[in-house]
């Protein structure tokens, strides 16, 4: 019995092992390094003669055969969580998708589509892209490609992308269903080059103000940036709201380019440093367009990493007012390094500053990514959400160039306090949005009703017009059919948050994304306060502005009064792990 005991826990054991001095030897042996941002990283093999033993007795010796390669695609992420939450590990299939949206283009169709019934729609099609030249359409549903059946339970997001992107150049044949028309309609596409904007909504907020929302710091983000200036400049406009939320960062170098813009000459705009990373600083060059133009930063607690770095070089430069909640907290700065199989290590190398002094990371304890993942419900627990009392920082002071008090030690802490509304949120309200039930409902909305919707080429005339139809209504009938009992106290509650949510959808989806924005920011807190602020001709901060950060008074109605943990920790959850399933994506 004992022998079978020492075989069982070995053999489940021996694989743990395996990992770590695979991985290790990886690391050591097989690791070349990138150049990146200036700066040149090498390994030192002081272990490999021992790891190279170690891999040449298992290979030789193991009982049973080892799928090494296997083995480390899945030890390498457990070993990275032994030091920091954000030196992480892209498999070689994952890394183009995951540098997509910073490269700011890739070769595809030019779609955006969901799965829905087990087919693809195609959602939108993206303006400029092959599928457009093609003459695919929105609605179409994608059931062949080339010539072969493209439907059912084994259709995926990961085959889509398989088959709709590719090389340029190279072309795809695909057969689509297309509504009014029995037959299916054949359209051979060329993939090509397809843009993947950074910024996806800019315009004018009144005749004074333009709003641009960047969201991700991407190789196109600072020529987008200056075309959206560009464009608003010549309707008037004389000040400026910059959205980042939900901007997890990207490129620190586009960050800095866009911050240059706002800056005099010399300003410290960032700098970083680590044990074995040179300290460098970015300045501003004086050439900046902007210097002069009042500019007020919208961040929440999904504001992260590059994004923080422009808000902090802002807000300690006294160059604009922070408007929103305290941002993520990540002040890790990561290089890449490659694997010889197109794999990819993200390891943090340095931590950046802002001007004043202040690192932004919060804090975090080596291999408990848990804790880490956890930070922001328990914001919700106490009561950060609601209340600029409740913010904690470490009790590290900085000072500004006016001598402002600015803290350290997690995250940019605004200088304007929004709490969040949560007035007419409800279980019933989390379970259709968290799973996808909105998205799919809109979706289904616009392709049933393209004929009306076509009459409105504008957010707010097509928001007016949903008004009217009882959408909420038709909504809770669809949810009904589709799995999500009728809850009808709770509707009537959440009525505002239904009709908002899916007016929204619908709108992203018959007119895009930025017209979605400009519909939601027409009642945003956020916005208010930013152009309250510009009107008053409060947007350069003021050596007498000493508080940690300024609370506003708002309607009742967006007040929270007294709440539950538990509904804290729901809504928390709700904001920051919004479902995927059935959100558009692009090929």
């Amino acid at each position: 019995m004992m022998s079978f005991l020492m075989k069982y826990y070995a053999s489940r054991l021996l694989p743990l092992y395996i990992s770590i001095a695979v991985v290790v030897g990886v690391l050591i042996g097989r690791f070349y390094a990138n150049q990146y941002s200036g700066n040149r990283i090498s390994f030192i093999n002081t272990s490999q003669d021992k790891i190279s033993n170690l891999l040449d007795a298992i290979n030789e010796r193991y009982v049973d055969k080892v799928d090494m390669n296997e083995i480390v695609e899945k030890s390498i992420p457990q070993i990275l969580k032994e030091l920091d939450p954000h030196s992480t590990y892209v498999s070689a299939k994952d890394v183009e998708a995951s540098m997509q949206e910073l490269k700011g283009s890739f070769s595809g169709i030019g779609v955006q589509y969901m799965i829905y019934e087990d087919t693809v729609r195609v959602v939108r099609i993206i303006d400029g892209g092959p599928a457009e030249e093609a003459g695919l359409r929105a609605g179409d549903r994608i059931v062949t490609i080339d010539n072969k059946p493209f439907v059912g339970k084994s259709v995926n997001n990961d085959a889509v992308m398989k088959n709709l992107k590719g090389e340029r150049g190279s072309s795809v044949r695909l057969g689509v269903k297309r509504n009014g028309i029995r037959n299916l309609v054949n359209i051979s596409i060329t993939r090509g080059d397809v843009e993947v904007k950074s910024i996806d909504a800019s315009y004018m907020l009144d005749e004074k103000t333009g709003y641009i929302r960047i969201t991700s710091w991407g190789n196109n983000t600072y020529a987008e940036f200056l075309r959206a200036m560009a464009t608003l400049s010549p309707k008037g406009m004389e000040n400026l709201v910059i959205d980042l939320r939900g901007n997890l960062g990207g490129y620190l170098q586009a960050a800095v380019e866009v911050a240059n813009e706002f800056l005099p000459k010399n300003s410290m705009i960032v700098y970083d440093e680590g044990r074995n990373f040179k300290k460098e600083e970015y300045k501003s060059d004086g050439k900046g367009s902007y210097q002069q133009m009042p500019l007020v930063v919208l961040i929440d607690e999904t504001s992260a990493s590059a994004s923080e770095i422009f808000a902090g070089a802002m807000q300690d430069n006294d160059r604009a007012t922070l408007v929103g909640r305290r941002s993520f907290g990540k002040g890790l700065v990561q290089v890449p390094l490659e694997f010889r199989d197109g794999s990819m290590l993200r390891l943090t190398v340095a931590r950046y500053y802002t001007p004043s002094g202040r690192c932004v990371q919060k804090p975090f304890k080596p291999g408990d990514e848990e804790d880490y993942e956890n930070d922001l419900l328990q914001r919700a627990a106490t009561g950060e959400y609601f209340s600029s009392d409740s913010i904690k920082t470490s009790g590290e002071v900085y000072k500004t160039r006016l001598g402002r008090k600015v803290y350290g030690g997690g995250g940019i802490i605004p200088d304007y306090f929004i709490p969040r509304d949560t007035i007419g949120f409800t279980s019933y309200y989390k379970d259709v949005y968290m799973s996808g039930t909105i998205n799919q409902f809109a979706f289904w909305y616009v392709d049933n009703h393209r004929q009306e919707l076509s009459r409105y080429s504008e957010a707010l005339q097509l928001a007016k017009y949903l008004r009217g139809q009882k959408i909420v209504e038709a909504f809770a009938n669809y949810a009904d059919k589709h799995g999500m009992k009728r809850r009808n106290l709770m509707i009537k509650t959440s009525h505002s948050l239904l009709e908002n949510s899916i007016i929204s959808n619908i709108i992203s989806d018959r007119l895009g994304i930025g017209s979605a924005v400009i519909y939601l920011n027409n009642n945003d807190p956020f916005v208010a306060k930013a152009l309250n602020i510009l009107h008053k001709g409060l947007a350069f901060p003021s050596a007498a502005n000493k508080s940690k950060t300024a609370s506003i008074t708002l309607p009742n109605y967006l007040l929270w009064k007294h709440p539950t943990y538990d509904f804290q920790k729901r809504f928390a959850i709700l904001s920051i792990r919004r479902s995927q399933a059935y959100q558009p994506r692009k090929a």
